[in-house]
């Protein structure tokens, strides 16, 4: 049964929904993805990204890169193994549309410094602001994922994931940007963002 989501406020503004089957996916997020991932796209552990909220189109993306292999992941290609585009689709707008919360920084002086360089940069070092490409709150776009909110340890392994060129997808600026962070910084970005909502 194909479900016709009307318009609904993004993250980033307001779009349409693509027509797809919510009931399909609702299915495979808890054959497949929950475990990982939570019920509600919340993440299960600080190993594993947060989805609630994350952009449809972004989401069906990197399940598509995960299974043609640009993406390296073991335990996600087999994950997204047999998945249809249609059932990518369905699953990017599934998780969009599961409500996103805020966590407390337990840290105030390192989100400090995290905001700094979310918001400004490092003009110092060359570390271009978070915010030009991800947006002042961290909500991103439908080709940039929605940092507000992300898992604080899962933000910090991706950063150094980009610095060390294994995250072999979406790479070019964030190769750049990554390699000039200070481990300081990685963690105070991380723990500010993971703090927006």
């Amino acid at each position: 049964m194909l479900v016709w989501l009307a318009a609904c406020p993004l993250a980033a503004g307001a779009a349409d929904y693509p027509e797809v089957d919510l009931q399909r996916a609702e299915e495979i997020s808890a054959g497949r993805c929950s475990l990982c991932h939570g019920a509600q796209g919340e993440s299960s552990t600080v190993l594993y990204p947060r989805l609630a909220g994350q952009h449809y189109q972004y989401i069906a993306k990197q399940l598509a890169d995960f299974q043609s292999g640009r993406r390296k992941s073991d335990t996600m290609a087999s994950m997204v193994q047999g998945l249809t585009p249609e059932e990518m689709l369905a699953l990017g707008v599934y998780f969009e549309k599961k409500p996103t919360r805020a966590r407390m920084a337990t840290d105030k002086q390192l989100a400090a410094v995290g905001e700094f360089i979310f918001q400004r940069g490092n003009e110092f070092s060359g570390v271009a602001a978070c915010a030009s490409c991800h947006g002042e709150r961290g909500l991103g776009s439908p080709q940039l994922p929605r940092l507000a909110g992300q898992v604080r340890q899962y933000t910090e392994s991706q950063l150094k994931s980009f610095n060390s060129r294994e995250r072999t997808n979406d790479n070019a600026v964030m190769h750049s940007i990554a390699s000039k962070l200070t481990e300081l910084e990685i963690k105070a970005v991380a723990l500010y963002i993971s703090a927006l909502d």
